[in-house]
């Protein structure tokens, strides 16, 4: 894959994310949706650190995230990516601490931001990252499809 695909790739699976947050669909995303999505994950999130996470990240000072406020966020190595992205992994265990990522765990999450996909059709997204063919993702596997 050339590193121009890959870019192009990125950027489509953060417009994929972004508009997973943005709920009500104007190119932002407010307190409220980043509370509503994370709610729809099973984290409790309270208003005060959503407004904090919103404004922190704002770019134009109207306290909520445009696109491109949400990709730098992507895009960071901050200290609190690696925990960050442990959280994300964890979201989409269906048994907590098992340590994989199952095709049902993906559909479950996928169901509640409103994606209605398929037991197979997420079979088939975790087959392209799959490394070992186990038909898990495993949180290595996990970290190199989320920093591809």
């Amino acid at each position: 894959m050339s590193p121009h695909s890959s870019t192009s790739r990125q950027a489509d699976d953060f417009r994929e994310a972004f508009h997973r947050f943005d709920a009500n669909g104007d190119g932002k995303i407010s307190s409220d949706e980043l509370r509503s999505f994370f709610a729809s994950a099973g984290e409790d999130m309270t208003l005060e650190e959503a407004e904090r996470a919103t404004g922190g990240l704002d770019s134009d000072g109207d306290g909520l995230m445009d696109y491109g406020d949400f990709a730098r966020l992507m895009e960071r190595d901050g200290s609190g990516g690696e925990e960050d992205l442990r959280r994300a992994f964890e979201m989409f265990e269906v048994e907590k601490g098992s340590g994989c990522i199952t095709p049902e765990g993906l559909q479950r999450v996928l169901s509640r931001l409103g994606d209605g996909r398929s037991n197979e059709e997420c079979a088939v997204m975790i087959r392209a990252y799959d490394l070992d063919g186990n038909g898990v993702l495993d949180y290595h596997e996990f970290h190199c499809m989320m920093t591809w």
